[in-house]
């Protein structure tokens, strides 16, 4: 079936793009309207009309054929015949217009869109930036500096706020698309209107301060620390600003081969896939049956427990918090209602939605009052006796076929449900804190989990805005198995002579937000102390590992929150700096467990921390832990800040090379001797065949 199709309605030459299911630019739909384009100058048509069947314009370039040789034809070529129709041609927008989407309209003379309909530039996500005129055309409509925010936000927008910066010409009333387009385009054809090419409009230099580009480069190097694709997308507006719109053009497609070449947008495009891959569960058939969700009980009013419940009422599904008494249950309204006030304050949400949130939140100590939720999740403390109390209670009060879910980050879920009658119905839901802003989920499988539970999981998870990755049961799921490894090392960096500005300073280098002490500082050094609490010393591991956290809990050094940690930071600002009593702590407790400190290497810190990471991943996967290397990267990339740019560390395992990663293990494990230094089994046998995690899991199906 042809993707374009052309038919005539009076004056008005109507060029049809039908390629399911999101209109993408492959060959035969640049093919498509070329032909269409070029044939229609011939006909009696005064005007041309470029619109969508299906829910959507062209949301953008078919991702499919990045990396692969070109075809004809170029979609630049493509563009060009639009402009150099002699007849107006009109795109006429509905559901989303994104990247070459806005690209090809941005082409057209005029544009026209239905209120609900979004507009973007999203190239930025990928590493990349708008490849076809994007960085040229966008700033003549829109000036420079809101260019530079569309382009390097990446963020759509809608197409009231698109019509106010000229990226679009006109809103058609209602969502009658069809009927609307032709009405806005007979008026043109009776106005006798002119083709108007964006490429011939200029920018007036006194439109803009020069010194914006500088200023958004600054920005941008603090905003998105390491991205090349930023810093580009800004060089490219500045050539659309000070150079010819063809010399402009010709640095943007420099500019965007670059980008599109770097090891940076290889890995973002990864992850693009790694996020949608992620919510595919193996075995499970898409016809699994899912069950409806339309009330939930969120038990402990903590911070982790009010942002859990914050996730659900933001969608409008009602929420009953459950604490163990009137004072702790009124705490926990006060935190979600705190919360929402932030967010009223910095105008990111209308005081009447958040009191339509609050509305949707109820209280009570009284379990019974759980009896009708359909999905309860426990947040309570960290203490598997705790947690099964409070489970064998659901299990009594619950009503049949509601879901009952932990939000552990360690304990074994497989122990949680057994204190059951039906642990078919449990099942791990790990939110992050903090639960209402960060995206990860770890929906972590018990050995009884029903099919069933799993997928009404993933599809809740995607409801409230989560990016869902299944986890079996294990110490640490995925991501806190992992980040123990890293942990350690960054403890035994610092008691083997690394300071704590040189190791967060290293990993801040290699993009990660925060490094990996000023994490432990910001959520609080004693949360580890209280659960090593509860462990072995077995369970602990070498002490060398937490004595220096240890002794500055019991100093009463927990972090920000009481103003010294392993920085001290100041009452006012919070801006933190190196403290010697720290360092003389360091030093004793170095002296007591007869270490002997030394300087360290960038490099070899930064190998220190990654390559337990991927070490440890390997392990998972070889356990069954994880589904696929990629997996583990979208737990790193939404839950711990590993760069993005960097595709998560399996990703970055296999671009740096498996063989390398197994030699500078096994090195490791030669100089100290301990046994977690040793390659995990995977990387042993894919390194020596040349292999690497992302061919191993195309093997793996």
């Amino acid at each position: 079936m042809a993707v374009v199709s052309y038919e005539t309605r009076g004056d008005i030459g109507i060029i049809w793009i039908d390629n399911p299911p999101v209109n993408a630019l492959s060959q035969a739909l640049r093919d498509g309207i070329y032909r269409a384009i070029n044939n229609a100058q011939g006909d009696s048509t005064k005007a041309l009309l470029l619109i969508c069947k299906g829910r959507t314009f062209i949301a953008g370039a078919d991702i499919s054929e990045f990396g692969k040789a070109p075809t004809e034809p170029a979609f630049n070529t493509v563009l060009e015949s639009i402009e150099q129709s002699s007849k107006p041609v009109i795109a006429a927008i509905h559901g989303t217009a994104l990247g070459g989407g806005l690209e090809t309209a941005l082409a057209c003379h005029y544009r026209c869109a239905v209120s609900s309909a979004t507009v973007g530039l999203p190239e930025v996500k990928l590493g990349l930036l708008p490849g076809a005129g994007g960085t040229q055309r966008a700033p003549r409509l829109t000036g420079v500096e809101a260019a530079i925010k569309l382009i390097t936000s990446g963020n759509p927008i809608k197409a009231e706020a698109a019509l106010g910066m000229k990226l679009i010409d006109h809103i058609v009333e209602g969502e009658a698309l069809l009927e609307g387009a032709l009405a806005y385009t007979q008026q043109l054809i009776d106005s006798n209107a002119p083709c108007i090419c964006v490429r011939d409009l200029s920018i007036d230099p006194a439109s803009y301060d020069p010194a914006i580009f500088d200023a958004s480069r600054k920005l941008l190097s603090r905003q998105a620390r390491g991205q090349m694709a930023p810093q580009c997308i800004v060089d490219c507006i500045e050539a659309a600003a000070t150079l010819p719109f063809e010399e402009g053009l010709a640095v943007e497609q420099k500019l965007f081969m670059e980008c599109m070449h770097s090891s940076q947008s290889a890995a973002m495009r990864h992850m693009f896939f790694a996020q949608r891959e992620a919510s595919k569960i193996k075995g499970l058939s898409k016809e699994t049956a899912k069950r409806e969700i339309k009330s939930v009980a969120v038990i402990g009013g903590g911070t982790m427990g009010g942002g859990i419940a914050m996730n659900f009422v933001n969608v409008g599904i009602p929420v009953t918090m459950l604490e163990i008494n009137d004072e702790a249950l009124q705490r926990g309204l006060a935190i979600v209602e705190k919360n929402y006030s932030i967010s009223v304050k910095k105008g990111k949400l209308s005081e009447e939605k958040k009191q339509r949130c609050m509305d949707l939140i109820s209280g009570t100590t009284n379990y019974q009052d759980l009896a009708n939720a359909d999905l309860v999740i426990e947040a309570v403390f960290e203490n598997l006796a705790i947690k099964q109390q409070v489970f064998t209670t659901l299990d009594q009060v619950c009503k049949p076929g509601a879901i009952l879910a932990t939000n552990t980050s360690y304990q074994d879920v497989n122990a949680i449900a057994a204190v059951t009658k039906r642990p078919e119905d449990v099942i791990g839901l790990h939110f992050f804190s903090p639960a209402n802003i960060m995206k990860l989920l770890e929906i972590v499988r018990a050995d009884k989990t029903s099919d069933e539970v799993i997928a009404t999981s993933m599809a809740v998870a995607k409801a409230i805005g989560k990016v869902p990755v299944l986890s079996g049961v294990c110490f640490g799921f995925i991501g806190n198995r992992m980040f123990s490894e890293y942990g350690r090392e960054t403890q035994l960096c610092l008691i083997e002579g690394a300071s704590a500005e040189q190791i967060d300073r290293v990993m801040e280098e290699f993009g990660m937000a925060m490094g990996p002490i000023a994490v432990s500082d910001l959520a609080g050094i004693d949360i580890g102390y209280k659960v090593r609490e509860g462990m072995s010393d077995e369970e602990k591991g070498d002490p060398r590992s937490y004595c220096i956290a240890d002794a500055l809990v019991e100093q009463g050094r927990l972090g920000q929150k009481t103003g010294a940690g392993f920085y001290q930071y100041d009452p006012q600002t919070r801006a933190r700096s190196s403290d010697p009593q720290v360092t003389a702590l360091i030093e004793a407790q170095a002296a007591k467990y007869g270490v002997t400190r030394r300087e360290f290497s960038d490099e070899e810190i930064r190998d220190r921390l990654l390559l337990p990471l991927i070490n440890e991943g390997a392990k998972i996967l070889q356990e069954g832990i994880a589904q696929r290397p990629s997996d583990i990267d979208v737990v790193y990339v939404f839950g711990y800040g590993f760069p993005v740019y960097h595709g998560g560390p399996m990703h970055y395992a296999d671009h740096i090379g498996l063989e390398t990663v197994y030699k500078k293990l096994s090195a490791f494990q030669q100089q100290t001797g301990e046994d977690y230094w040793q390659p995990a089994q995977l990387i042993k046998t894919l390194a020596e065949s040349g292999s690497s995690f992302a061919r191993w899991a195309k093997d793996q199906g």
